[in-house]
This record gives C-alpha cells, structure tokens and sequence, in this order.
C-alpha cells in the first residue's frame, strides 16, 4: 500500500510544483543563496570538526578528536559556556520581554510620534557607533560619563575600571547587550498587533475582559503567535551568538576571559590560530544548543 502511495505522492508533487512554476521560480533566487551561503557552509563546518585542517594542508581525518579536546582539556571553553549561558538566560528572556512592552507601548502613540519612536528603539540594534558611545560612558577614568558623575554625586571616590574590573565586565556587556535587544523582535511585534481584530475587544468586553492587561493576555496573545514564535526564535539565536559586544568593550580574549563567549572562542581559534577544524567543532556544538532551545521555544509557543 505504501509503495503506490509513494509513486502518486511524488506524481502529485511534480505536477503542482510544474503548476506553479511561476512561483518557484520567483523564490529560486533566495533557494539558491540560501542553499550556498547556509546550507553548504553548515554541512561543511560539520564535515570539517572531525578534521584537523589550518586552511593550508589538506583536511586531515581525526575523528572525535576535537569533541575529546573540547569537552575534556579546553577550560577555557567551559568558562565561555558559563559566560555564553549566562547572558544568554539574562538577556535573551529579558530583552524578549522587553521587546514586546516596548512595541505595545510604542503602538498605542499617534502615528506620527509611533513613527519616530520606533526609530529612536530600534536604530541602536544598526548602529556601528553604539561601542564608541558606550566605551565613553564606561571609560576608566575620571572624564568616564558614569564614573565622573558617581564621583560628582560623592558615591565612588576613586574611578572604576568597568571594563577592565572582573567584577564589572561581564555585567556591562549585559546591559550593552540588553540596550541593543530592540531589534528584529521589536519590528516583528509592531507588525504583529498590527495584524490584531480590534472587533474581538468589543466581544471580549462583554465576556467579561475588563482592563489593558486582561485584553492583552487573553485576546492580544493568542492572535500573535507567529509573531511570538518569530521573535522568539530570533531574541534566543541572538542572545547565544553574543560576541560582538564583549570583544568591542572588553576585548578579545578578555582579562581573565571574564566575557569570553562561546562565538569569542570560536573566533579565536578560526580567525587568529587558524584551527579551523577545532572551530568548526565548537561551531558545531553551538549550533546544536540553539537548535534544541529553539525547538522548546517552538514546542512552549505553538503548543495550544
């Protein structure tokens, strides 16, 4: 029964997709650079983790290897999975949260203020010039934004390395990493309660909701899904890729690898030792964590 099934399913799919070739064929460009620039470049980052290769010899077969040296001799990765774990659990749930109140607020202003405020939350997520603005509020000394006014308000007595601190860095570039959250999420939630039937407030007010917050969980939500799942799934493979904002802050490596990130690793051994096999290793493992967490973002939000 199956094997005739087979032969028409496939019968089927040829004649549809030669139906709307049309179709196909509008979207053949972005199949196209999405199958070269992603695809193969994941297959062979994957292929080449069980290889030592320097991109001056030729691959050289070691099987698990780099997966042993990693989980077993690599302290420093374990320090990266901690500073990766933890800015991830902090900034990708908060600055999640975060975007959605800022874009319910946001939609509640006149159109013309709606238009300016979400230029103002979202342009720092595209700005280059947001690690000069914050290396001068966080600079070491006196002339340092924060530290000259803790120091005017008579609560440090002395300038405090931010940057430089263990105590301070990773911590820093959290909040760094929190201020630069407005981005696709932002956009995809302002999109998405444009998409919201108002008409169901007027039912939901005689079904007895009665206020902003009961509409919002109870009607708002539930119309927003794709939306939350999209934002989601981008606020979590954001917050794991964090890399950018400690090594323009704080360097890379940082003191004491105080902000060293999983992505830091693996720039350090792809683009400064050139061990491309063992980046592909630590890519590779990264790669599987976010696919795991998204799939339980996935299963949370789509669950009805």
């Amino acid at each position: 029964m199956s094997r005739t099934k087979k032969p028409y399913r496939l019968k089927t799919t040829v004649k549809s997709m030669y139906r709307e070739r049309s179709s196909y064929f509008m979207i053949a460009p972005f199949l196209i650079a999405f199958f070269i620039f992603t695809v193969i470049p994941v297959v062979a980052a994957i292929v080449l983790s069980f290889t030592d290769f320097n991109m001056l010899q030729t691959p050289n077969f070691v099987g698990f290897d780099n997966y042993k040296t990693l989980f077993l001799n690599d302290d420093v990765f374990i320090i990266a999975v901690r500073n990766t774990m933890i800015m991830a659990f902090i900034t990708g749930p908060v600055g999640y949260i975060a975007c959605f109140i800022f874009a319910w607020f946001i939609n509640e202003l006149p159109n013309k203020v709606r238009s300016v405020m979400t230029l103002i939350f979202y342009a720092p997520s595209i700005s280059g010039s947001v690690y000069v603005i914050w290396t001068y509020i966080l600079s070491a000394d006196r002339y340092g934004l924060l530290n000259g006014l803790l120091m005017k308000l008579g609560f440090i007595d002395a300038p405090i390395l931010w940057l430089q601190d263990t105590d301070y860095m990773l911590v820093c570039c959290i909040i760094v990493q929190l201020w630069l959250s407005l981005g696709t999420s932002f956009l995809s939630f302002l999109a998405g309660f444009k998409t919201v039937d108002t008409t169901l407030y007027e039912a939901g007010a005689i079904d007895g909701v009665h206020n902003r917050f009961q509409e919002i969980w109870f009607l708002t939500l539930p119309q927003m899904k794709p939306q939350l799942l999209f934002g989601a799934v981008m606020q979590i493979s954001s917050s794991f890729a964090v890399g950018a904002v400690p090594a323009a802050l704080c360097g890379n490596p940082s003191v004491d690898y105080a902000t060293h990130t999983i992505i830091n690793h693996i720039d350090d051994y792809g683009g400064v030792r050139y061990e491309l096999g063992y980046a592909c290793a630590i890519s590779t493992v990264l790669l599987l964590v976010m696919l795991i967490v998204n799939k339980v973002i996935n299963k949370v939000l789509v669950e009805d």
